[in-house]
């Protein structure tokens, strides 16, 4: 299955975001799926395998417990195949945080002008 396959399911998205938080236990990722999308622990369980199955995750025992983890691997390939398309979004970024930045500018100079020729009621001079 291919990269995006997997990660185009919100399900699964979500699966991962909780397993990015550090080690979970099947029963915990479960119970707040089920929960977040209405669907049954079967259902779950196929989710986790097919992460599984594709790299995204890894599983150890622990007792009776099974612990899931976020496998690096296949996000760093997606990573590199979205490289190709940063300069897309960096530069708009970019150009969205020196506007931001001069927003701020403005309304610091400005603010300061502005207080200087309208000071507070109680600090008005009385020539």
């Amino acid at each position: 299955m291919h990269a995006f396959d997997v990660l185009g399911d919100p399900v699964r998205r979500r699966i991962l975001e909780l397993l990015a938080e550090g080690e979970q236990p099947s029963g915990r990722v479960g119970a707040v799926i089920q929960k977040e999308f209405g669907i049954s622990q079967p259902a779950v369980s196929q989710h986790l395998r097919v992460l599984r199955e594709a790299g995204f995750a890894s599983v150890r025992a622990e007792g009776a417990r099974r612990l899931y983890a976020v496998d690096a691997g296949p996000l760093r390939e997606v990573d590199a195949w979205l490289d190709r398309f940063r300069g897309f979004w960096e530069q708009r970024l970019d150009a969205l945080g020196t506007e931001l930045a001069r927003g701020r500018r403005e309304r610091r100079v400005g603010g300061t002008a502005r207080e200087a020729a309208h000071p507070p009621a109680g600090q008005r001079s009385t020539e």
